[in-house]
């Protein structure tokens, strides 16, 4: 008969739960399917969503004249955007002075024909060049305080952050946010991000650990769009609903809903939604309703009770303290031994605290204990041996020296008589 061995029910379990943790730890931070580098646009104004239709003699004609269309409104468009004015009061540019502003040309989708050139662009605009021609003098712009951005995309039951790449994280990592009065620290979503900023942690309300997350990317607050994605059938429209979250508790600052007519226009629906969200958090910003939580803040130390009280006791009962006119031993620390009476352990210490307060006397301690005896004492004293016993001598010991040992004591006290006997009752009573 054939022998297997059994492996028990706990540790087939505590086995079963090792693999699955480690499994799913290895899910939550490898794989190359993760973490999306955000545009830098700190150094740029963007206006997008610039639609042209323009006939040419040639194709290559045709996009260069909608180009030219397309920085003109841009501008036109950027200038209204900063002055809250219709676009038609803005001022008008020459070429020359729109080509040394813009800073590239953004294509959405182009259909080019023979001599027709269709698209939607967006202009860039260089800041230095172009915020003096604004009116826009550095530092005076309105800025929030850096905020965190943690995306949340729900698709039927799951809620996911940077636990995989997905649209919603997608878009927030294309858009540009340098015309935006909110800075958004946007993280890549790689290495340690997974674990530290998931769906789960935006509804978390424990406050230091929200202030290490804040101090480990450098942000002041917090925000976490949501959007949740309904598809009505397969590949047919699709409706996210968005919301603007803020703070460590998720307060509401706006929702909406936004719809398209089919699945493969998903991408342009979380883009759309960013840049509403984006307008959402600024007017936020603008009413005074973005303001950071003051439990986000570090907590003060508190005050110990009665330290001030302490530290004034203290003071005074140095500068009430006489004092001490003797001389001041000079010379090189030597070391003693010294031979002390020592009838009890209390003895002991009062003997170590009195000889220590000898003036030049850096340490006392006894090495040899003895109760009932004598002790040896190890002393460390400025100054030769015969010196150490003028100063002994002086806070009333009596020392006697035989070589290099001293043999100190206190002196004795008055004897007092010995009581007479008390009468003796007298015989018979």
């Amino acid at each position: 008969m054939q022998f297997r061995p059994r492996l028990h029910l706990p540790l087939a379990l505590a086995a079963l739960l090792s693999i699955a943790g480690g499994v799913a730890l290895y899910a939550q931070l490898e794989g190359s399917d993760r973490g999306v580098a955000p545009i830098d646009s700190s150094t740029t104004y963007e206006v997008s969503g610039i639609s042209v239709d323009v006939v040419g003699n040639s194709a290559d004609a045709a996009r260069d004249t909608a180009w030219r269309i397309a920085q003109e409104r841009g501008w036109k468009a950027l200038w209204a955007s900063t002055h809250h004015l219709p676009a038609t009061e803005a001022p008008d540019l020459p070429d020359s002075t729109l080509n040394g502003i813009v800073a590239g040309i953004v294509v959405d989708n182009e259909q080019i024909g023979p001599t027709r050139y269709m698209a939607t662009l967006g202009v860039l605009f260089d800041k230095a060049k172009t915020g003096p021609l604004l009116g826009i003098v550095e530092g005076v712009a309105r800025r929030s305080v850096p905020m965190l951005v943690i995306p949340v995309m729900q698709t039927g039951s799951t809620f996911v952050s940077f636990e995989w790449r997905n649209e919603w994280q997608k878009a927030w990592a294309r858009f540009r946010t340098g015309n935006s009065a909110i800075d958004y620290v946007r993280p890549v979503g790689n290495g340690i991000d997974p674990l530290l900023l998931n769906a789960a942690q935006t509804g978390r309300p424990g406050r230091s650990w929200w202030r290490m997350l804040l101090g480990q990317y450098g942000a002041s607050d917090i925000v976490a769009p949501e959007v949740q994605l309904k598809r009505l059938y397969p590949e047919g429209p699709v409706i996210g609903v968005f919301t603007a979250r803020h703070g460590p508790d998720g307060a509401i600052i706006a929702r909406f809903g936004l719809k398209v007519g089919r699945s493969d226009l998903i991408p342009k629906l979380p883009d759309e939604g960013v840049r509403q969200i984006d307008l959402a958090y600024s007017q936020a910003l603008a009413d005074g309703r973005l303001n950071p939580d003051s439990s986000l803040n570090e907590p003060e130390p508190v005050p110990q009770a009665g330290v001030a009280e302490q530290i004034e006791q203290a003071t005074s009962e140095l500068a009430n303290q006489p004092a001490d006119t003797g001389p001041i031993p000079v010379g090189t620390a030597a070391t003693f031994n010294i031979q002390v009476e020592t009838p009890t352990a209390a003895s002991v210490n009062e003997a170590e605290l009195s000889v220590s307060r000898v003036r030049g006397v850096t340490s006392a301690i006894t090495t040899s204990l003895a109760l009932g005896g004598t002790s040896v004492m190890h002393v460390t004293y400025v100054g030769n041996i015969q010196a150490l016993q003028a100063a002994l001598q002086a806070e009333g010991w009596t020392a006697q020296m035989s070589g290099s040992t001293l043999r100190p004591s206190r002196a004795a006290g008055p004897v007092l008589p010995n009581p007479p006997p008390p009468p003796s009752a007298p015989a018979g009573k």
